[in-house]
């Protein structure tokens, strides 16, 4: 089926067209989002988020990027929404905390799936330092190492999912190594 046809048909609602967008994606939606939230529940969650998402906004899809660019777009803001809702309610459960009502979110068991394909460690431990290392990156940096270095994407696929230049995706990759060196110290230069 041609990419035109396909996209019409996902506008006009055929259910072929959705199945076959689910098996053409979910593994890929699902592998972005457990690089940006490794927690599985959670990253299932906001996959499906993202086809609801998909499916809710298919007739605002102009066609000017590739379908695949469009659908990691509204993965990686899915993924980023979750973050920052997470982080949110992590500073109302300290608050909490702090009067006496609740125990803080806990990020070191939040980390469930250090087995993520595109991470490359050689432990869990590992894995845990470099995934807290990298969510303590500012947002933009974050996006672009994740995508670059956890998912594989190259520095033009990134520049189309964010919507930024390539030698913006450059820049903020060069100096997202550079924070990830000061926060991870001689861990960073040794296996990263």
């Amino acid at each position: 089926m041609e990419q035109e046809d396909f996209i019409k048909d996902l506008k006009n609602g055929k259910q072929s067209a959705y199945s076959k967008l689910i098996d053409d994606f979910q593994q890929k939606v699902f592998a972005t989002c457990i690089s940006f939230v490794p927690n599985r529940e959670d990253a299932e969650d906001i996959a499906q988020d993202v086809f609801v998402e998909v499916f809710n906004s298919i007739n605002k899809f102009k066609g000017n990027s590739k379908l695949s660019t469009w659908i990691y777009r509204i993965t990686t803001n899915k993924c980023l929404e979750f973050i920052r809702k997470k982080n949110t309610k992590k500073r109302f459960g300290f608050l909490q905390s702090i009067m006496g009502n609740e125990v803080p979110f806990d990020k070191t068991s939040y980390f469930t799936e250090m087995n993520h394909p595109g991470i490359l460690l050689e432990n869990k431990e590992k894995s845990e330092t470099l995934f807290k290392a990298i969510n303590e990156l500012p947002e933009a940096q974050k996006v672009v190492f994740t995508l670059c270095k956890v998912d594989g994407k190259s520095y033009e696929e990134v520049s189309e999912i964010t919507d930024k230049s390539v030698s913006s995706i450059e820049s903020l990759m060069f100096r997202a190594k550079k924070n990830l060196q000061d926060l991870l110290g001689d861990f960073y230069k040794n296996d990263v």
